[in-house]
């Protein structure tokens, strides 16, 4: 058989294939223009955000000019206490300027949760809560403690009107600490030689990989016994005649129980933020205040800082522990 009769015996077929393998392809070109359209606006989108979340427009928390009506405005401490993180004193004041300022709230509840940590931002956290409450007479600021609340977590809590803890809260930790450690034994053993060159004599100071230096040592001694001063005048003048001083070691360091705390002066009694707000404050509805950190700032925060330079300030830092 001839394979010419096999084609369709219709005039002008040729035609309406070629019609209709154009309409295919015209619709196969407007769907990947669509699809294109589509994914063009989704890479455009996912830039405004990260742009939105760089300037902070975005994932800060905070009441953000909304009403609530009578609350209790709540802000978290959580966490180490340190220039970048989220208890760091710009994100804790903020928190709580906002909260003392809502007309709306009628008690600020600080929850903490912290081990402590940078002496120079604990103290502005306690000095701005102290310029809050002179401001606002009438809004009481009341710290409840999570699980921990030392050093220089302490320290901001001794600026409240009132603390109020869990009977196995760890509270205290009253002192100031320096890390590091020494290396030139080791270096010897391995043969290996420091040749750390300064301009002026104490410039390597406390050199974890040189012997110690009892002139260097003294003179840390001193610095850490007078910011140890500051922090206990701090507690003072926060806790008052609240205080049992002639509790043995109250300013030593020690670390006690929520109970314990409660029956030296370093804390007032028993309570969760929900029982604060219901039973002291007489106002049940929390409003959460706490500046959140956005996805930018976290990923920043995380991979902005040199491994060597998170190395050598966890080889010396000082801190409220």
């Amino acid at each position: 058989m001839d394979p010419m009769d096999q084609l369709p015996s219709q005039p002008g077929w040729e035609r309406e294939l070629i019609t209709k393998l154009a309409q295919m392809n015209l619709k196969e070109q407007r769907a990947r223009r669509r699809w294109s359209i589509f994914f063009r606006l989704v890479w455009l989108s996912l830039a405004l955000a990260v742009f939105a979340a760089a300037m902070g427009w975005i994932g800060r928390g905070g009441s953000g000019g909304e009403r609530f009506g009578r609350h209790t405005a709540l802000v978290r401490l959580e966490g180490q206490i340190d220039d970048q993180g989220k208890a760091s004193a710009e994100n804790i004041n903020a928190a709580l300027t906002a909260a003392f300022q809502d007309p709306d709230s009628v008690a600020v509840v600080l929850s903490i949760n912290s081990p402590g940590g940078s002496p120079v931002q604990s103290s502005r956290i306690y000095e701005e809560i102290r310029r809050l409450r002179k401001d606002y007479q009438d809004k009481p600021l009341y710290v409840v403690v999570d699980e921990l609340c030392a050093s220089g977590g302490y320290y901001v809590a001794a600026a409240a009107d009132k603390i109020f803890v869990d009977p196995a809260s760890l509270v205290g930790s009253i002192g100031v600490i320096y890390h590091g450690f020494g290396l030139e034994k080791a270096m010897e053993k391995l043969g290996i030689e420091s040749r750390t060159v300064t301009a002026g004599e104490n410039k390597a100071f406390m050199d974890p990989f040189s012997p110690v230096n009892p002139e260097q040592k003294a003179h840390l001694e001193a610095m850490l016994a007078e910011v140890h001063q500051q922090f206990i005048k701090a507690v003072k003048d926060g806790r008052g005649d609240r205080l049992k001083l002639a509790t043995p070691g109250l300013f030593s360091g020690l670390i006690w129980s929520g109970n314990k705390a409660i029956e030296n002066g370093l804390a007032d009694g028993v309570g969760s933020v929900d029982s604060v707000a219901r039973d002291v404050v007489k106002a049940e509805d929390l409003v959460d205040y706490t500046v959140e950190e956005n996805a930018f700032e976290t990923f920043a925060r995380k991979f902005g800082t040199s491994f060597g330079a998170g190395v050598m300030q966890s080889i010396n830092r000082v801190s409220w522990k």
